[in-house]
């Protein structure tokens, strides 16, 4: 056999070996539909915050197919109950993934799953969107495939400690009673330390971590009653935060501190008047259906009688987050469909999509920063008060803190640049004029 046809058939092998060795986004198809993964809690306590969630996906995903989907690809979701436990979440949604061929994921709520999905999507190599938790350690991996498309825990415990120190300059003595997990921990560590460099002056009395779920809280609030502490903070969220501010309410406790409900936005509507005014409240993010700059804007009010209509409640902040997750997953689509001159993105391409993507949910933009793929929401405060509109409390003297201000610069350690923080950052929070709004 002569040299030339052996050249020529090495040839030949090399091109068709590089041509499979490109990247699968070259050669990626438009799908029948999209499955879209979403874990959320449907059993258990914390099931007040997870089925709203659901209902949220739904009403987005119908509304979604009806208008064509994504770029004529329907959606299809498939739920995942965070509440089986994490052993059998984690091995839900590798199914889920490899073999109901859902191309993207969201999941998830409690900060202990996040850390422990994270680097199996990443595994998976399947684009994974932490919809709701809060941890700030869940994107510690330098991840290519895992976004979060709201704030995570020193942009919110910062922000609460500032608002705090507003409007009620003068305390001296504090306790925090917060679920024993990673959130309810590493909350609690950013909002101490925080508070440590602010107000040095603060005693702590009583640092209380009951169990996750805990049905009983008579422990706690019997020595809570004995410290008689000037504010107690719970960054609890769910059924254990309204079984906790219910018996803490039957004993007389909240007359004789101030209670800080750092999530409580999602405990207004449940704990109705069991609630007295003066609780402050904040609402993870500016997600709240009376927000004093979006309650008239069409999107945002629209969505809300659509969802009270189907559900009976006023979304809550779990819902917002939700809306606000699909809503960069559809971001993402469009942003990375237009770079890949209008064909199907590859996971490769949709991933990178999600990298300094700019939207909007149902209230403030959201940025989501390229070099950790962390998003950045706006974080609103209000202070409780009684409403002839409502059989509930609502909020009053609210403030809404940019993202910006708070948040840990890419790069840096939080504790340490937290220390850098000084008091003159209060003279950048000013309460929102809601009358303007129409809504006092």
């Amino acid at each position: 056999m002569s040299k030339a046809p052996v050249l020529r058939a090495t040839l030949l092998a090399f091109a068709l070996s590089s041509l499979s060795a490109l990247p699968a986004f070259a050669q990626a198809e438009k799908p029948t539909e999209l499955k879209i993964g979403i874990s959320t809690f449907m059993s258990g306590s914390a099931s007040v915050f997870g089925m709203p969630a659901k209902a949220a996906a739904e009403l987005y995903i119908e509304e979604l197919n009806a208008k064509g989907g994504l770029h004529g690809v329907p959606v299809k979701p498939i739920f995942i109950d965070e509440g089986v436990g994490s052993d059998r979440l984690l091995s839900e949604f590798r199914r889920v993934v490899q073999e109901q061929g859902a191309g993207l994921m969201l999941a998830s709520i409690s900060s202990g799953n996040c850390n422990t999905l994270a680097p199996v999507a990443e595994d998976l190599k399947v684009v994974n969107i932490l919809w709701d938790c809060g941890t700030e350690r869940a994107l510690d991996g330098n991840y290519q495939y895992v976004f979060r498309t709201q704030a995570n825990a020193v942009t919110e415990m910062v922000a609460s400690v500032l608002y705090l120190l507003k409007v009620n300059p003068d305390f001296k003595t504090i306790a925090v009673v917060n679920q024993d997990y990673a959130w309810g921990r590493e909350s609690w560590e950013i909002f101490s330390h925080t508070l440590k460099v602010l107000k040095p002056d603060v005693k702590v009395v009583a640092e209380l971590f009951p169990k996750f779920g805990a049905p009983d809280f008579s422990a706690e609030v019997s020595r809570l009653q004995v410290l008689r502490p000037d504010v107690v903070l719970s960054t609890s969220w769910g059924g254990d935060l309204d079984t906790f501010v219910r018996q803490a309410s039957q004993r007389g406790l909240l007359r004789t501190s101030q209670f800080y409900l750092a999530l409580g936005e999602t405990s207004l509507q449940s704990l109705g008047n069991t609630l007295p005014e003066g609780v402050l409240i904040g609402a993870r993010g500016d997600h709240y259906f009376l927000h004093p700059q979006y309650a008239q804007d069409p999107k945002h009010q629209d969505f809300v009688k659509k969802f009270h209509a189907r559900t009976g409640n006023y979304p809550i902040y779990s819902v917002y987050h939700m809306v606000q997750a699909l809503e960069g997953m559809s971001a993402a689509y469009d942003k990375a469909i237009e770079a890949n001159d209008g064909q199907w993105p590859s996971k490769e391409q949709l991933a990178e999509a999600f990298r300094g993507l700019e939207f909007r949910g149902l209230t403030s933009p959201v940025t989501i920063r390229p070099e950790d793929g962390q998003g950045l929401e706006s974080q609103l405060f209000g202070v409780t008060t009684s409403s002839p509109d409502h059989k509930f409390r609502v909020l009053k003297d609210i403030v809404i803190i940019p993202a910006d201000m708070v948040t840990t610069p890419p790069g840096e350690k939080t504790l340490e640049w937290v220390k850098t923080l000084t008091p003159a950052l209060l003279d950048q929070v000013q309460f929102v004029d809601q009358k303007t709004a129409g809504l006092q």
